[in-house]
């Protein structure tokens, strides 16, 4: 028999195996590229490390929005790279903490300080320092040179400077704090003033350094209210002028620079003409903007003919009576405002870089400039290999900035909105475009969060009702959540591909949300169970997706969690709210059976007062009652804006009935002329019909036939009037109710 089998055995043939192919979306990034003016596929040039430089503030005052549009911007940017593409993101970050306004606030902020001190003592001699002052104002706003923000601006500071001279001539001997006020108004241009004077004599370091580091720990903590993430590198200016200088060197020995009375230019003749170098790679046709390349050498720059070329810029500026000084080969001086970036973000990041950013006012001369020279010391022809922009922030049409006084700072916008709330406002804009700052943006963008934040709510109730590892067959409806939840991740993740399109993401959520609010809606009018699990996965991703925003903010443990902070307030929490919640629920139903107010008005005290105080939103749903752990600050704010609501309806009913009271007076007042007698006195008719109206004028000639018809349309309504308040109409309609209401008592 085993013999047979044997002989029978056919040999063993291995089952083929055909590898699978893959629907994955293959979309790779892309970035707009300021320096190809397209969206470029993002390739890093080390594999998975992303090398990132940004451009920091220069710390001479408080920051405003306008700084915050490029933080927040790329603070997003970032988390995206980071925590959506998994890219291993080195951040760099510079302070500017010496420039040419940097070192002029600090000058005429301790001359001020200095003359406000000891130098208010004399009224003829600060009327005429601040008529001075006055003076130069009004020849900056009669220029044809000035432009129209700038003079209003200029006027407004006009406008203050006269009240402070108006502190002193109402007065015969004004006092110090006369003199302090007056002063006060005048702060800026009587500043200038006194630079003018006394500038070139302050030469304490400490002066100079003061300023931005006050400024710098202000801005830290700006970002940091915020919700903007440290940079992972900080350079400052000040610590790195030594390598800066060298820098220079380089520069010179590779014949793209020169020195000339002390300070050293870049040769831009000489880049441009070398074949292996492009000059001016981001604004081409800024090349003949010489108004821009001077305001990018700074308020301090050399007046006199060193260049060879207007528009060659400096590296190092020889340093003047009045400001900070270092040494150097070519004598006293200090770093040139383009040169500083070159150096410290180099110093990091080395001979080339994947990313730089910063705002979109800074392409040139300032981008354009750094990365002339930067090139020009390395040789090679492409230091960054992405450029990316924030665009401007507007307010009523004009740039945000300090120069035109028109700017809000980040504590005082921080003072009307939350974080959460500005961070939307951008997230709702695309990154590199012009956005308003203005009370309709940050509507939009507080409509958004109140939308996502009861959509959130609405998730964890639902799951609350839920037992977390039942599951149930798919129906229909169940089955088109899962392909639309599939299809908005799909989509959400195009529009992250797509240059970080973060609006086109913003929408595909909240139409997400909409999906799954209708569903839960349909679901419970139907009486059928929700899928629990694919609710949470939608609440997990969004809030995920919020997350890598920097809209929800990161737990910032380092090590295990401890047993108390892994504990959910809300999974302890809600339990027993619900239970109080349906123990209410039977008492106001029996209230509302046996009509008894009193308890009524308890449950409502319980539902709107009481609750809100302790973190809890109480809503009575026809199905039952419907429990929501809040913020207890948003939920007492809703409540005062609830009750102020209520007020203003109450107010403006008060005042429609007195209205109504009002004219009902009126009326019946002008009801108490009889129509006959209404024409009799008027002084401008000599003759009437049988029924007072008018037929002849004050002349005794006779009124037109339109006149007389006019004034008979008049008489009719004048006839209803009286009719309606004292007529026999008006008699039998009261009787008439009388008797209705005898009727009824009977």
């Amino acid at each position: 028999f085993f013999l047979n089998l044997k002989e029978k055995r056919k040999p063993l043939t291995m089952s083929t195996w055909t590898p699978p192919t893959t629907s994955t979306n293959n979309e790779k990034l892309k970035l707009f590229n300021s320096l190809t003016k397209q969206k470029d596929v993002f390739v890093p040039k080390n594999g998975n490390k992303v090398t990132w430089y940004g451009c920091g503030p220069t710390v001479y005052d408080a920051s405003h929005m306008g700084h915050a549009r490029s933080y927040i911007t790329f603070d997003i940017m970032r988390r995206v790279l980071r925590d959506y593409f998994k890219y291993d993101v080195l951040y760099v970050m510079n302070i500017t903490d010496l420039d040419d306004k940097i070192i002029l606030k600090a000058r005429q902020q301790y001359l001020f300080n200095k003359y406000v001190t000891d130098g208010c003592t004399d009224k003829d001699t600060v009327v005429g320092d601040i008529t001075e002052a006055a003076d130069a104002l009004k020849k900056k706003i009669a220029s044809p040179d000035t432009l129209p923000e700038k003079k209003e601006t200029y006027s407004r500071s006009l406008a203050s400077l006269d009240s402070g001279l108006a502190v002193l001539s109402g007065v015969e001997a004004p006092s110090h704090a006369d003199f302090v006020t007056a002063a006060e108004a005048a702060r800026d241009p009587l500043s200038d003033v006194l630079d003018k004077r006394m500038g070139h004599t302050v030469s304490e370091n400490s002066i100079f350094s003061a300023v931005p580091q006050k400024w710098e720990e202000e801005f830290h903590k700006d970002l940091q209210a915020l919700n903007v993430e440290a940079p992972d590198v900080l350079k400052r200016v000040t610590e790195v002028v030594p390598e800066i200088v060298v820098f220079i060197e380089k520069i010179i020995a590779n014949g793209f620079a020169y020195e000339s009375n002390g300070s050293v230019y870049f040769d831009v003749t000489a880049f441009k003409a070398d074949p292996n170098h492009h000059y001016l790679k981001l604004v081409p046709e800024a090349g003949q903007n010489i108004d821009l390349l001077l305001e990018g050498e700074g308020a301090l720059a050399s007046e006199g003919d060193e260049k060879k070329t207007p528009f060659d810029f400096a590296l190092w500026k020889k340093s003047k009576a009045g400001e900070p000084e270092w040494d150097s080969p070519w004598g006293k001086g200090r770093p040139g405002w383009h040169i500083e970036c070159s150096v410290m973000a180099s110093e990091v990041l080395g001979e080339s870089m994947d990313i730089h950013s910063g705002g979109v006012d800074l392409k040139f001369p300032h981008h354009d400039n750094e990365l002339a020279q930067s090139e020009a010391y390395f040789g090679n022809d492409q230091w960054v290999n992405y450029f990316v922009h924030a665009g401007h922030l507007h307010i009523k049409g004009h740039k945000m900035s300090k120069s035109l006084k028109n700017f809000i700072t980040i504590k005082e916008a921080l003072a009307k909105y939350t974080a959460r709330q500005i961070r939307f406002m951008f997230l709702l804009s695309p990154w590199h475009a012009t956005l308003d700052y203005s009370d309709d943006a940050m509507e939009t963008a507080m409509v958004f969060e109140k939308a996502f934040n009861e959509f959130f709510l609405n998730i964890q109730s639902a799951l609350h009702e839920t037992t977390p590892h039942t599951f149930t067959k798919f129906d229909d409806e169940d089955n088109a959540l899962a392909t639309s939840f599939q299809a908005t991740k799909d989509a959400v993740h195009s529009a992250l591909c797509d240059s970080i399109d973060t609006p086109t993401v913003m929408k595909l959520c909240r139409d997400l949300m909409s999906t799954v609010n209708k569903y839960m809606q349909s679901k419970e009018s139907n009486g059928i169970p929700i899928q629990s699990a694919i609710l949470r996965q939608i609440g997990s991703y969004l809030t995920e997706l919020l997350r890598v925003f920097g809209a929800i903010p990161r737990t910032s443990l380092i090590g295990f969690p401890t047993s108390s902070s892994s504990a959910s307030l809300s999974d302890a929490i809600l339990p027993k709210m619900l239970e109080f919640a349906r123990i209410r629920e039977a008492v106001r139903k029996i209230a509302l059976q046996n009509k008894d107010k009193d308890v009524l008005q308890l449950c409502d005290a319980v539902r709107d007062d009481i609750l809100p105080n302790l973190g809890v939103r109480l809503e009575d749903k026809e199905h039952g009652p419907v429990v929501k752990l809040v913020d207890r600050e948003i939920l007492m704010k809703e409540r005062e804006q609830e009750l102020a609501m209520k007020a203003e309806k109450e107010r403006k009913k008060k005042e429609a009935a007195a209205k109504r009271a009002r004219e009902e007076a009126e009326k019946k007042e002008k009801a108490k002329t009889k129509p006959e007698e209404m024409f009799v006195n008027d002084p401008n008719y000599s003759q009437f019909n049988d029924k007072g109206i008018p037929t002849h004028d004050k002349d005794g000639e006779p009124l037109a036939k339109a006149a007389v018809k006019k004034l008979t349309k008049q008489w009719k309504q004048q006839e209803k009037l009286h009719n309606k308040y004292f007529g026999d109409g008006n008699k039998k309609s009261k009787k008439q109710q009388q008797k209705k209401k005898v009727a009824v008592e009977e």
